[in-house]
């Protein structure tokens, strides 16, 4: 193969091939964060020779979660850790866990980062402070991508469809067993644009499909906590004896199940991602139907998106809604 040119170089990194000459003869006076897109593209493209000694730097991501206790965020932190490892050795993507109700803490974090970042992937909830705190560093370049659910309008946001998500949960309830009496849905809390779409979805749905002897009566907040979640659901079973069917469009399925089971009647129950404990009560018939969000798929998408704005992909990439996963007990 022939030597890869300059301009070869300046295309894969969006720079100019004057900059490429400079970085790659040593010649300085080129910012360290274009010095590392320069020497990175130049490394994907096999150029010969050493390249400048004087190089430490790398390119960073980082990436801000939350809920490290949940089977959602353990499942994406995983998966970036995965990725990470099998990119080159000067991209590193950075894990930060912060407390989801301290959005002072979470918009500090993106204002005032301890290191130098070429690229940021956020999930907390749709906080103003951390609205204008990603509206702000915005304005420096700095390539963003949101992740499971969305804070800023017009900023790249990968997902799955959520509202598509409450319609297909309110869809299986409706036609998938005789259900028939009180329907009641789970969530989060507000805070969160994913679950008030996937409770409008469900919700839309139920209302523009009405079943004789099926009604939604009630929207239970258990901010994914596996005590109140627990406490909402014992309400529920308390409070309607027809109790029919259960929507959990958030997390803490293990002690929503655990009420179901202790309520020793079937209640149809649609919730979301595969775990052990979903797994179980699918084969064991307390559980109906699963969503499985797919986080991997959501970890790979977010890090070619910012490998991309950061300019280190040359192809583009799509950003559709990332696919969720539809299992049942046929189809463990």
């Amino acid at each position: 193969m022939s030597k890869p040119t300059y301009a070869e170089v300046a295309k894969l990194a969006n720079v100019g091939t004057a900059t490429v000459e400079r970085v790659l003869n040593g010649r300085g006076g080129v910012r360290p964060e274009t010095v590392e897109k320069v020497l990175l593209a130049a490394r994907a493209l096999d150029w010969p020779g050493r390249l400048p000694e004087q190089h430490r730097g790398i390119i960073r991501i980082e990436v801000i979660l939350v809920r490290p206790d949940t089977s959602f965020y353990a499942r994406l932190a995983r998966a970036f850790r995965r990725i990470a490892t099998s990119l080159d050795p000067s991209i590193q993507i950075q894990l930060t866990f912060l407390q989801e109700d301290d959005p002072q803490a979470i918009a500090n974090r993106i204002l005032n980062p301890p290191m130098r970042r070429s690229g940021l992937a956020v999930v907390c909830p749709a906080y103003d402070e951390v609205a204008a705190a990603l509206a702000q560093v915005r304005l420096t370049g700095l390539p963003i991508v949101q992740i499971v659910s969305r804070i800023v309008e017009d900023l790249d946001f990968v997902g799955i469809d959520n509202v598509a998500a409450g319609r297909l949960a309110a869809m299986m309830v409706s036609r998938l067993g005789d259900v028939r009496g009180t329907v009641v849905a789970l969530c989060h809390s507000q805070i969160y644009e994913v679950h008030r779409d996937r409770i409008r979805g469900f919700s839309d749905y139920m209302a523009a499909n009405a079943k004789d002897g099926l009604s939604f009566n009630l929207v239970a907040f258990g901010h994914d906590e596996q005590d109140m979640s627990a406490r909402r659901m014992t309400e529920a079973i308390r409070d309607w004896p027809d109790l029919a069917a259960v929507y959990n469009s958030g997390g803490a399925n293990s002690s929503v199940l655990r009420e179901l089971r202790r309520a020793r009647r079937k209640v149809f129950f649609v919730g979301h991602e595969l775990t052990d404990v979903t797994r179980a009560a699918l084969s064991d018939g307390i559980a109906d139907v699963i969503f499985d969000q797919a986080p991997e798929a959501q970890a790979r998408r977010t890090t070619d998106l910012l490998l991309s704005k950061i300019g280190l992909l040359t192809e583009i990439v799509e950003n559709p809604p990332v696919r969720f996963i539809t299992i049942t007990a046929e189809n463990l």
